[in-house]
């Protein structure tokens, strides 16, 4: 029983991670039907901003804001800087843009910060809670990035449902032209999904770091399972990327315990193609499947 709820617990913590991440990919996508390739290389560069601050003293919690607004503007920057000059032109430019974006910003990292590992702090314990006989993995960092993750996908929901904001993204990524003739300035918007997106990230970057080894290439596994959970629960929907988040990290917790831990991305990609295989679009994706 106690592997079981520990299996369980360790899931509910690796999903919610890969739930932000896929969440800060759902919301570029939703925007712009885009894939952004960099945004794991834009978490590490704001997570790297972060440990920095923190190296020379500063707060937890403030270096923590810094790296938000950091990866806020990162996205901004990047979206008027690079995405907006190949609009007009095929997806697929962006798509390659992003790409070299994401291996950019890697080196970019590697001169300004090093290449060694590093020790990322984090602000709470790291020993399990013990109940009764029962020796749990759940930690307080743990209870932290839950906790963490809770708070954004309630403000997102908020944001999006309750905010003349929220909803005017949600038309404008519903039809664009329409919003154009409406009077609505579509480029702010979509400047604004980026920005979004890169505080998202570097909230997932940094609840990734929490207690472990942060280097220039260390977001890519979270990068991959990132992708998988937001096309499982679907690339345009952000209840979709949370549920698809927390599905893979039971999954790949279950494997890694009750099976070997080489056969984690294997598991990851089983469960990719059973459910584009029964819904192709993903679980809650709003999109309709075409027959050819």
């Amino acid at each position: 029983m106690q592997q079981f709820i520990n299996v369980v617990l360790n899931g509910i913590i690796e999903g919610a991670v890969i739930a932000a991440f896929a969440l800060a990919l759902v919301l570029i996508f939703r925007s712009t039907r885009i894939i952004n390739f960099a945004q794991g290389s834009q978490a590490m560069f704001t997570t790297l901003i972060a440990l920095t601050l923190i190296s020379n003293d500063v707060p937890y919690w403030i270096a923590f804001v810094v790296a938000i607004a950091a990866g806020f503007l990162l996205g901004a920057i990047l979206e008027r800087g690079v995405i907006r000059p190949l609009e007009g032109g095929l997806e697929l430019n962006i798509v390659i843009a992003t790409l070299g974006l994401y291996v950019a910003i890697q080196a970019l990292a590697a001169i300004l910060f090093g290449s060694e590992f590093r020790s990322f702090p984090s602000p709470a314990g790291l020993s399990g809670f013990q109940i009764g006989d029962l020796n749990l993995i759940l930690t307080p960092t743990s209870l932290y990035i839950f906790g963490t993750v809770a708070v954004v996908v309630i403000a997102l929901t908020l944001l999006f449902r309750k905010t003349n904001l929220g909803l005017t993204m949600r038309a404008a990524a519903f039809d664009g032209e329409v919003s154009r003739l409406l009077g609505v300035k579509v480029s702010h918007l979509l400047t604004f999904g980026w920005a979004l997106a890169g505080a998202v990230g570097s909230v997932a970057g940094i609840l990734a770091a929490n207690g472990g080894l942060v280097y220039p290439a260390y977001m890519e596994v979270f990068i991959v399972f990132g992708f998988i959970a937001a096309v499982i629960g679907g690339l345009d929907s952000p209840v979709g990327a949370v549920v698809g988040g927390l599905l893979l990290g039971l999954v790949n917790s279950a494997v890694s315990n009750y099976g070997a831990p080489g056969l984690v991305n294997i598991a990851a990609f089983v469960l990719l193609i059973a459910v584009l295989l029964l819904k192709p679009g993903g679980l809650f994706s709003s999109m309709k499947e075409r027959r050819v």
